[in-house]
């Protein structure tokens, strides 16, 4: 009899134990953070995920349990070129190794090369996904092409036109010099 396995409360020590995967496609409005760096758009769009638990042995010590968590979303973003709407795919793939608790994961955490976090039973995995995937985000989406050019000086021709209708400064003292009168 096969285990059933919930990614909002995953029991991570029987999950790991029994090797156990998970796959999600979810929409994006599930997931809140997420959609409010998209602006609120595209909250219909699907993001797939697939999370894999494993037991590894470690020297000297008890079998590690250990989370391989995979995603990928095209998500509509801000070009920041053209301001423009953009589609980026944005995906990740990385192991996690849990370890007794977060005192554990602090103190183990400087010089251990993996992602740590704490085991529990109640593991929010959806949490999880979405933290990735906010990470996974570049910091400066932008087209490859932009499909209009973007405006490269704001309000170039009203400054230009401003500057012709002002009086230079010293005009006045090159007239009085000139022996203009006031």
């Amino acid at each position: 009899m096969s285990k059933e396995f919930f990614p909002d409360r995953l029991d991570i020590a029987n999950f790991t134990q029994a090797g156990a995967v998970l796959d999600g496609v979810d929409r994006l409005s599930s997931y809140p953070r997420l959609l409010e760096e998209t602006q609120g758009a595209g909250a219909e769009r699907t993001l797939r995920w697939h999370a894999e638990g494993e037991s590894h042995e470690a020297a000297g010590r008890p079998t590690e349990p250990w989370l391989q968590l995979s995603g990928e979303a095209v998500l509509p973003l801000v070009c920041q070129r053209c301001l423009g709407p953009v589609d980026v795919t944005v995906s990740f793939d990385r192991p996690f190794r849990f370890v007794a608790d977060e005192a554990t994961a602090e103190a183990e955490d400087d010089e251990s090369d993996e992602d740590l976090l704490a085991l529990r039973q109640d593991f929010p995995l959806r949490e999880l996904v979405e933290d990735e995937f906010l990470m996974a985000l570049p910091a400066t989406p932008c087209h490859d092409v932009c499909p209009e050019a973007p405006p490269l000086a704001a309000g170039e021709a009203e400054f230009e036109a401003a500057q012709a209708e002002r009086p230079h400064p010293f005009a006045a003292l090159a007239g009085l010099k000139r022996g203009d009168k006031p």
